[in-house]
């Protein structure tokens, strides 16, 4: 990231921690972790954030080449990715199996229930953004079968698989909804993925003050059960400690079969009075009692303040609001000339920025996907160029690259916490970049709004597309 040969300094594993999971057994960076893996992988970074920024690339990259949904197919993406999925009946679950040639392929049960198969092979291509996969067979492994170490590597792997299997904008209309156990039942067929999946999508898009757990037991014909790990939502500041041993009397423990469900008003320790409502789910391998799935919401507690996107008729030229303005666009990485869409009226109004940007691709070297460019347009507002568009002129796919997107909106957003500025923009990416806006949107909603800042959309008034947007579908002012 260039702003006038300056960069900015803070760190980007600060802006991941605003825009993903508040995890509460990990803290920013790894130092807390004790797995190998997972301390070589996140490279002293957040390893929640990270394991998520790899399954939302992973995920973006197939997009671009045509893999959709709902349902949202892990076979189709393992192939995307070139690794080869075969059947094997003596596989508990699925396993990663390195290959000659530095080749994996995973191996699943074909005679587990479809949802239990996706999302263990959407495990599986976890397990293979870890550098030291190829290293050893890799065994999708319940928390009792495993110790604390190893059971860091698997929870970062079901995390990861949640996103694959529900990738961003994959629920971007219940962003505004208040949740429900008996909504994630309802999504469930249609995304054929678990209840905890479903949970993990719909946390990190909600405005409602929350928290999800995953709670199991031992063998034990007194056990208690235990946290294994929780999730609050971007309005929430609660949280469950992993190994939290949930109270006696919580109705958690009535869910004593698959699909049981329970819902009560309970008060529980250091976080108060919460509405509760959970259900049985298929136990771990091995246990004959099923996990707990639940959805904690505070009954007194107040929401944290979030972002908001607002859309308005107008210029985007012309922003609007006080302070630090950033007016952000979308530039392809083929050429520092911008000679059609937004590019061209920013380059005329502002024929600066654009020499700047062309000075500095040629003094240096080309942009690329992922990069963005900052440029001071006057003494409040600053330009920045998205370089997400690969290419330019007619192409029979998107030129929009949507991986690249979200790696230019992270910058942008460590750069408008920097300067305490709002966003303003377009449509972008929707233009000569062909992108959809509904995936563009989520995106923003996601990294920018999730992250607490402002974002400004502008529609000309000769195009009428502002009457078409839902009220309120992202439009989060608080």
């Amino acid at each position: 990231m260039v702003l006038d040969g300056r960069t900015s300094s803070i760190p980007l594993r600060v802006v991941a921690d605003f825009c993903t999971l508040k995890l509460v057994m990990h803290k920013a960076s790894s130092r807390h972790w004790k797995n190998h893996s997972v301390i070589m992988f996140a490279s002293g970074d957040d390893p929640v954030a990270k394991i998520l920024q790899e399954a939302s690339r992973a995920a973006l990259k197939a997009m671009e080449h045509g893999w959709s949904g709902p349902p949202f197919d892990p076979f189709l993406l393992a192939e995307l990715m070139h690794i080869a999925v075969v059947p094997n009946s003596q596989v508990l679950d699925a396993r990663t199996v390195p290959l000659k040639g530095d080749r994996l392929q995973i191996e699943y049960n074909p005679d587990r229930p479809r949802a239990r198969t996706r999302y263990s092979v959407a495990h599986e291509i976890a397990h293979t953004f870890f550098p030291d996969c190829a290293e050893r067979v890799r065994n999708r492994t319940a928390p009792q079968n495993c110790g604390r170490k190893e059971w860091e590597l698997e929870m970062l792997c079901n995390i990861g698989a949640a996103e694959l299997l529900m990738p961003t904008g994959s629920l971007a209309d219940t962003t505004s909804q208040s949740l429900s156990i008996q909504d994630v039942i309802d999504l469930r067929k249609k995304f054929e993925v678990s209840t905890e999946s479903i949970l993990l999508r719909l946390i990190r898009i909600t405005n409602q003050p929350c928290a999800m757990f995953v709670a199991s037991r031992g063998q034990v014909v007194q056990a208690r059960y235990r946290v294994d790990y929780s999730t609050a939502s971007r309005t929430s500041s609660n949280r469950l400690p992993s190994n939290t041993v949930l109270p006696t009397d919580s109705v958690v423990s009535t869910c004593t079969a698959i699909g049981h469900r329970a819902e009560a008003d309970e008060t529980w320790p250091e976080i108060g009075r919460v509405h509760l409502e959970c259900i049985g789910v298929s136990p771990y391998p091995g246990s004959v009692h099923p996990r707990v799935i639940g959805l904690l919401t505070p009954l007194d507690a107040k929401a944290c303040h979030t972002g908001s996107m607002q859309f308005v008729t107008g210029d985007a030229t012309e922003p609007r609001g006080e302070g630090a303005l950033i007016l952000a666009h979308v530039v392809n990485d083929a050429t520092p000339n911008w000679g059609a869409g937004f590019g061209k009226v920013v380059q005329r109004k502002w024929p600066g920025v654009q020499s700047r940007f062309r000075e500095s691709w040629l003094n240096s070297s080309r942009k690329h996907l992922g990069e963005i460019f900052l440029s001071d347009a006057d003494p409040r507002l600053t330009i920045c160029q998205l370089i997400c568009q690969h290419g330019y002129g007619y192409a029979i796919r998107p030129r929009i690259r949507y991986s690249a997107l979200r790696d230019c909106l992270t910058a942008l957003c460590e750069e408008a916490l920097r300067q305490n500025a709002s966003i303003h923009m377009p449509r972008i990416g929707t233009g000569e970049a062909g992108g959809s806006w509904a995936l563009v949107s989520a995106l923003i909603d996601e990294i920018l709004c999730a992250a607490g800042l402002s974002v400004t959309v502008y529609d000309l008034p000769q195009t009428g597309r502002s009457l078409s947007i839902q009220p309120g579908l992202f439009d989060r002012k608080i």
